[in-house]
């Protein structure tokens, strides 16, 4: 597709010693040092949607162009949210630890479950993804809440939007609760004490977005009080989390490592996004996916 192109493979180690030539990177890391061997540097496409792991302010200062990539990530993501909702709503994760030496648990799972149609779901951080996962949740007959820092002025996807100032009523509200932000430092714990304290009784937590976005030890409190009916965690910090770590060894935690966007044509579709994308940098057309400098990069809406 690229005739005027060469392309060259690296493995990582290699690829300080291969930038001194590249115009344009592709890949999954970029370490801030790079950039000093990379003097004809125009570019560094990621396949990832976040960008925190990423050198974005010294791309920034040194006139190189960063780009995330999006748009595929939200089927998987939403498969992998119901599927963890559903493990909590059917009993499912309690009938797996109690199989082996129980010889009888109906009366266990008749306290546990609960209804999906009619429950309300709010997703915090609510973009792309969240759009996908509101069209899963609704094929469930369950409420949509959607919170952002900029709300779409009309109803859309039927999705309730809410701005972030009143998050504290939409998780109040809530049977589930799925946090989906990126990790700047306007999100930084941003589910504390207070947001899970305000989070509706024995509602479910959902953690796909960021690890920095949770503060740990006020999720296990709520968990331990059994003010949370339970929390499925993809990210987590650190990573991997310790033998003996509280969250590891707690009875209603369910630990994913970082699987949510696990989708056998992912790769296909970002060497697709990349490429539309190097059609638009060879054509001198605005590169999609283009990270803004730390400074004026929005905080509350998910990829």
């Amino acid at each position: 597709a690229f005739p005027g192109v060469e392309f060259r493979r690296a493995t990582e180690e290699a690829v300080p010693h291969q930038l001194a030539d590249a115009h344009v990177y592709f890949g999954w890391r970029f370490a801030p040092s790079w950039l000093f061997a990379a003097p004809h540097l125009k570019w560094i496409a990621s396949p990832a949607a976040g960008t925190d792991h990423l050198p974005v302010a010294e791309a920034h200062s040194v006139g190189v162009a960063l780009t995330r990539s999006y748009g595929f990530h939200g089927r998987p993501m939403a498969e992998h949210a119901m599927g963890l909702v559903l493990g909590f709503s059917r009993g499912l994760f309690i009938s797996q630890r109690v199989q082996r030496n129980r010889a009888w648990w109906k009366d266990d799972l008749a306290e546990e479950f609960f209804d999906l149609a009619g429950a309300t779901m709010t997703i915090v951080g609510c973009g792309s993804v969240g759009r996908h996962l509101a069209q899963a949740a609704r094929a469930f007959g369950m409420n949509v809440i959607g919170v952002r820092r900029t709300p779409p002025a009309a109803s859309e996807g039927g999705i309730t939007w809410v701005h972030t100032t009143a998050v504290h009523q939409a998780v109040s509200i809530a049977d589930v609760v799925v946090n989906l932000l990126p990790a700047t430092p306007a999100t930084d714990r941003y589910f504390d004490h207070n947001l899970f304290s305000a989070c509706k009784p024995r509602s479910l937590f959902l953690n796909l977005g960021r690890s920095a976005t949770v503060d740990q030890s006020a999720l296990l409190a709520s968990l331990d009080t059994g003010h949370l009916r339970g929390a499925a965690l993809d990210v987590f910090d650190p990573k991997p989390l310790p033998a003996r770590h509280p969250l590891r060894l707690h009875p209603r935690v369910v630990l994913t490592p970082k699987s949510s966007v696990f989708c056998r044509a992912y790769m296909d579709e970002a060497v697709a996004f990349f490429a539309d994308n190097l059609h638009r940098y060879l054509s001198g057309q605005p590169l999609n996916g283009l990270a803004e400098a730390p400074a004026t990069r929005s905080p509350l809406v998910g990829g």
